[in-house]
């Protein structure tokens, strides 16, 4: 009986293959921990930081962030991705899409969206403003996240409605309306905040919000035939409009 061995290169192709696997594993932690420092750098520098602000905060030498960083553009995009990600969770954490209103889950996701606006006001005006990005030949990541955030959003909330017939495209659309809106009043609001510190409090900031985002929802559902009980949960808020 001939036993089978494994060919003489399989062992040092397992063994480049392990390598090659913990570097990528351990390139993703430095980055996640560039990012970190990143957002601790902006908090305490403000939207015109450097990479070597960044780099000085992470204790490491600035040759050692742009080998894990292509240019500045990649790094503002992580720093985008991590925003965007840090959002959806603490609006996804914080509300019952099975229970909640409309008017609820609204006015929650304005209330977290803004604490996380107040916790890191200079990671918006970075996101918004940054220096790091006039240099990419691309479309703004700003806007590149909000269109993939609109997507995702539509998605989601089309998978949650009762019927099968929603227009993913058209509730893609009036959430990047909304994302446009939020960010234009951000700007506003961090901007006024520097001049005038009770420009607008906190909480009527949040009221702002969640009237505009419901007068853009509740206007879209009317262009396309539909009504929108606010005081309702997802499920059974929306019906055909009385012609």
């Amino acid at each position: 009986m001939t036993r089978g061995y494994p060919k003489t290169d399989e062992a040092p192709r397992r063994r480049v293959d392990a390598r090659t696997e913990r570097w990528r594993e351990h390139r993703v932690q430095v980055r996640i921990e560039f990012v970190d420092a990143a957002f601790r750098a902006l908090d305490q520098v403000g939207p015109d930081v450097s990479m070597g602000d960044i780099a000085k905060e992470a204790g490491a030498a600035k040759p050692k962030l742009y080998r894990h960083f292509e240019d500045k553009t990649d790094l503002y995009n992580a720093i985008v991705d991590r925003l965007r990600d840090m959002l959806w969770e603490r609006v996804l954490t914080s509300v019952n899409l099975t229970d909640d209103s409309i008017a609820e889950l609204v006015h929650t996701a304005a209330a977290e969206y803004v604490a996380v606006v107040s916790a890191h006001p200079n990671v918006f005006r970075f996101m918004l403003h940054s220096h790091f990005s006039q240099q990419a030949k691309e479309t703004e990541r700003a806007l590149v996240a909000a269109r993939q955030s609109a997507r995702r959003a539509a998605e989601f909330f089309a998978g949650l409605l009762p019927t099968e017939s929603i227009d993913v495209t058209g509730i893609e659309l009036v959430n990047y309306s909304i994302f446009g809106a939020v960010a234009s009043a951000t700007d506003w609001w961090l901007g006024a905040n520097q001049r005038e510190v009770s420009a607008m409090p906190v909480e009527r900031f949040v009221d702002y919000l969640a009237e505009s985002i419901s007068a853009l929802a509740q206007a879209h559902a009317r262009f396309n035939g539909v009504k929108i009980d606010p005081s309702k949960p997802l499920r059974d808020a929306f019906c055909s409009a009385s012609p």
